[in-house]
């Protein structure tokens, strides 16, 4: 067994189908909790959603952790309310301002949890954070060239990158966190 691996990803991966289907609505709860922690902007809002994509990509692995975005997004697409900030969904938001966002956590949520399983595990602060921030300035490349092309590539990376540059560098600094407490903790049971 690769022993780089979080021991969370190394024992979620060994489960069954059950266990692994209660984590991916777990992990679309907390999808939709970050999407309802949100800052009102225009055209995009600020929210705890890609915290949460990058925390299930390293604690889930890059499989399960994309696919609890995919499911995510199918419950948005469904029109559930689990998108920013906490309104009805629908296919049309996937065509909309926020839609290269959305469409990115899926692949954003793969990319940490990669880093995360090559031993950017966080049980050193700044690969965590670095694992996290990637991820991060990911989502922020897909979601502004998107943007862009729907308003312009000035407009698109003045409303929809620089303004979020800050809050992708604190959400990795959150995510590292959470990444180096449960390396700890996986040290600890030894």
């Amino acid at each position: 067994m690769d022993h780089s691996k979080l021991a969370s990803t190394r024992w979620l991966e060994s489960q069954n189908a059950l266990t692994k289907g209660v984590a991916v609505l777990f992990g679309s709860l907390l999808l939709t909790a970050g999407s309802y922690i949100t800052v009102p902007m225009v055209p995009v809002p600020m929210t705890m959603q890609t915290f949460a994509v990058m925390v299930i990509g390293a604690l889930f692995g890059w499989r399960l952790g994309g696919l609890t975005v995919v499911c995510w997004l199918l419950q948005g697409a469904l029109g559930l309310p689990v998108f920013a900030p906490g309104a009805a969904g629908g296919i049309a938001r996937f065509f909309g301002p926020t839609g290269g966002y959305l469409l990115s956590f899926p692949l954003a949520a793969m990319l940490t949890g990669w880093l995360v399983s090559r031993g950017w595990d966080g049980s050193r602060f700044i690969k965590g954070f670095a694992a996290m921030l990637a991820g991060n300035l990911f989502v922020l490349a897909f979601g502004g060239l998107w943007l862009a092309a729907l308003v312009g590539l000035e407009k698109g990376m003045a409303l929809g990158v620089t303004p979020f540059i800050v809050g992708a560098v604190t959400k990795s600094v959150l995510g590292a966190a959470v990444l180096l407490a449960v390396s700890a903790r996986r040290f600890d049971r030894r």
